[in-house]
């Protein structure tokens, strides 16, 4: 199958590979040249046969609705276009009205797996008509991980960002549990190895997670978490999932406190922030400040 993909950072470029290794054709479009395979979007959708399948990999809001204007002027009726950033699940109901007005189809897709992806696939959860999700099956089964499981056709357009979004609101108060938990470890003076507390949850006990992983990853590069300031930055998600949960008026205390927990990091050197920026740089790639900044 051939796909256009536009966005070819830290998940979108090891997406193409990925996609690749599977037997498909891949045609990449960044603003980098030095990582396009084409000039520009026109040559993009050019070179594409029809019906035309292009992928979005760009930053939500403004960066993401550009694009769309963008391929809505130079698709043709039969084609599709899938957002599998981070939107915002109301975009996607606006992009699917745009481009289904031209008779363009609309598929938003929700991505989880971040700099692991390549190797370890990636989690996908889809939002879309039928006709349109059952076409790019290809590419989907190309993305997930090995198995049964990683893939879900989550319902109508606007369902897989949606999906994500609670993924990311339960995966901040996930980490916010296990970034308390190790600042108390490390406060009292009876436990004298937080790391190796940790390390030994790894295996045979209910909290074990691939989080937990990554946190011993991190006290494994850092054991004392000393060379990072402890400030985290929030996706948007979280603030998403809260404001969906308020419209709902559904309770999500953890979640919410979560979210709020960043918000302070921004206020003083936070020890539980300094867990949360070493998962989230370890999952995903995120940035992370130094100590000394």
């Amino acid at each position: 199958m051939q796909l256009g993909l536009i966005g070819l950072g830290k998940m979108g470029g090891n997406m193409r590979e990925r996609i690749r290794r599977a037997g498909h054709t891949v045609l990449g479009y960044d603003r980098n040249p030095d990582l396009s395979d084409v000039k520009d979007l026109a040559e993009l959708v050019e070179r594409l046969d029809a019906p035309r399948t292009v992928w979005v990999m760009v930053p939500a809001g403004a960066p993401t609705q550009s694009v769309v204007d963008e391929l809505g002027g130079l698709l043709q009726a039969g084609d599709t276009v899938v957002d599998g950033g981070n939107s915002r699940w109301t975009d996607d109901e606006k992009h699917a009205a745009e481009l289904g007005a031209k008779g363009i189809g609309f598929v938003d897709a929700g991505v989880s797996g971040g700099v692991w992806g390549l190797e370890n696939g990636y989690a996908l959860m889809v939002g879309g008509d039928k006709e349109h999700v059952d076409r790019l099956r290809p590419i989907f089964d190309a993305l997930k991980p090995e198995g049964p499981y990683g893939y879900v056709h989550a319902g109508k357009v606007g369902a897989g960002h949606f999906s994500k979004m609670v993924h990311n609101g339960i995966e901040y108060a996930m980490m916010q549990a296990y970034a308390e938990g190790w600042e108390l470890l490390e406060k009292v003076d009876s436990v004298t190895d937080v790391r190796e507390v940790f390390r030994s949850w790894q295996e045979g006990t209910v909290i074990r997670s691939w989080l937990l992983d990554l946190a011993v990853n991190a006290l494994d590069e850092d054991e004392h978490l000393d060379k990072l300031r402890g400030w985290a930055q929030d996706s948007g998600e979280g603030r998403w999932t809260v404001e969906a949960a308020i419209d709902n008026a559904v309770p999500l205390p953890a979640i919410t406190a979560s979210l709020f927990a960043r918000f302070t990091s921004r206020q003083d050197d936070s020890p539980q922030m300094k867990m949360i920026a070493a998962l989230r740089n370890q999952f995903g790639g995120h940035a992370v400040e130094s100590a000394k900044e």
